[in-house]
Order: C-alpha cells, then structure tokens, then sequence
C-alpha cells in the first residue's frame, strides 16, 4: 500500500506554530519520522495561513526535501499555490487535489496534463459531496476519462471516494467500500486513496473505528491512503489486512515486518 504521511498539516497546532516560526528542525524531524516508518510521499499542507500559502508551502517543501527522500504530496485546494509548489520540488510529486469543480479543474488541468505528477482526483462536483456509491462512481467515471483524455496516465490517478463520518448517516461506511471496489473493479491500473480518519469524526475511540476501516477498505482494493504512519497499531493493521487479501506474496511483506518487530503493538 501506497502511505502519505499526513502530519504536516497547518489545522496541527503543533505544526501551525512551527511553520510561522520557520523552524526547520522541527519540521525536518515530523518528516524523517515519518519517512522511516513508512510513508511514500510527505504531505505538505500550508491552508491556514491566508495570504502566505504560497510562500509557506514552498519552505515546506524545501525543507522536507532536504531531510527525507521521499517526494512531496502537495495539499492544496488553490491551484496557483500548486504552481508554485512545482517550481521548488525535486523528483515528481503527488497534488492534492483535482475533483469535478469547475473552477478547479480547468485551472489546475493544465497544471498536470502531459506530465508524470501523480495526482488525487476527488469525487467532488459543483452539485456538492456524494452521499451514494453510485455518485461516487459516477464522479469518478468522468474524472478518470477526462484526465486520461489529457495526457494524465491512469497509473498516475489516485481517486478518493471522499469518506464521510459515520456519525451523521450509518450508510457512509459502506457506500464508500462500495465505491472503492467498483472503481477498482472498472477502471484498471486507475488507485485509489483517501483520508480515513474522516470516518470516526465524532466518536470516541477513533483510532479503533479508522483502523477497523481501513483493513474493510483493503479488502475492497483500496490501495493508498493519507494516514499518520508513527501509528503503529495503523501499520500493523494494514500489514496483516494486505496479506490477508491476497497483496503480499509469501507473506514475504508480512515475514519481514515481523523480522524488524513493526508488528510489535
């Protein structure tokens, strides 16, 4: 399973202030740890500070890239600030998001078409979230199609069905592994990711719920997801799950987690 390591986020408190304190220690220290235990791409975030996203998010990644080798997942909504993010960037980077919004898509399309940048196509419309498989899917049909038809190769599309909580309406959970199994199903070589931790919103014992949830997603083909890999219980969980569904052959994956004691809880 493709890992994105979620925890450079500016709506952190922790990574707020150590973003508008240019403290590049602290910084490099969220991302080496999240390097080494996992993750694939960094995910940069910089949203909250109006007015300086841009130049924020451009230290970020600098920084991160001159700790971890692993490439960045640029997390904005605002596709100038994505530009912008590309231009600092060594290697090729993951962008979060493109989705069906009008105004977003025709303006970052021409960001991404005809090149190797891999990207997050969330199953957003200007008629708002959806609520059914079938309008995930349905989103996510001509997303894929319109990506593809401009040079994006469909190895390079991770979809996000968009998870939503649980708690507001018991269909969520399922709706979501449904149209996670449908997309994988119908589109092939097309991925498919998300941010789970979306799914326990306002519950209690979160971590127990976002865990149950992604080894479900897994045996729907889910094959990336946007999570904290320092959990290690997370990790562990996937692990096994990617096994179990027939991911890991051998369970050689699974023999040498063991052999580093990553499944140790």
């Amino acid at each position: 399973m493709l890992i994105v390591g979620e925890l450079i986020n500016s709506s952190r408190k922790p990574i707020k202030a150590a973003i508008d304190a240019q403290d590049t220690e602290e910084i490099q220290k969220i991302a080496k740890d999240q390097h080494d235990h996992g993750a694939d791409f960094i995910d940069v975030n910089a949203g909250t500070f109006v007015g300086k996203e841009s130049e924020y998010m451009q230290w970020l990644i600098k920084t991160v890239q001159e700790s971890v080798s692993s490439p960045c997942c640029i997390d904005s909504p605002d596709p100038k600030v994505v530009e912008t993010a590309l231009s600092v960037h060594q290697g090729t980077p993951m962008v979060n998001s493109i989705s069906l919004e009008k105004a977003r898509y025709e303006a970052l399309l021409p960001v991404i078409a005809g090149t190797d940048i891999k990207v997050i196509a969330l199953c957003m419309s200007d008629k708002g979230m959806p609520e059914t498989k079938d309008d995930r899917v349905a989103i996510a049909e001509d997303l894929i199609n319109s990506l593809v038809k401009n040079n994006v190769p469909i190895e390079n599309i991770y979809v996000d069905p968009l998870v939503q909580p649980i708690s507001t309406n018991d269909s969520y959970g399922m709706e979501f592994m449904d149209a996670i199994e449908a997309i994988m199903t119908g589109f092939p070589g097309v991925h498919t990711i998300c941010g789970l931790s979306n799914i326990s919103y306002g519950l209690p014992e979160r971590k127990l719920i976002n865990q149950a949830f992604v080894v479900m997603a897994i045996a729907k083909k889910l094959d990336s997801a946007i999570i904290n890999p320092l959990d290690k219980r997370m990790m562990a969980n996937i692990i096994a799950a990617e096994t179990l569904a027939g991911k890991d052959e051998y369970c050689s994956n699974y023999l040498t987690a063991y052999r580093e004691e990553r499944l140790k809880l």
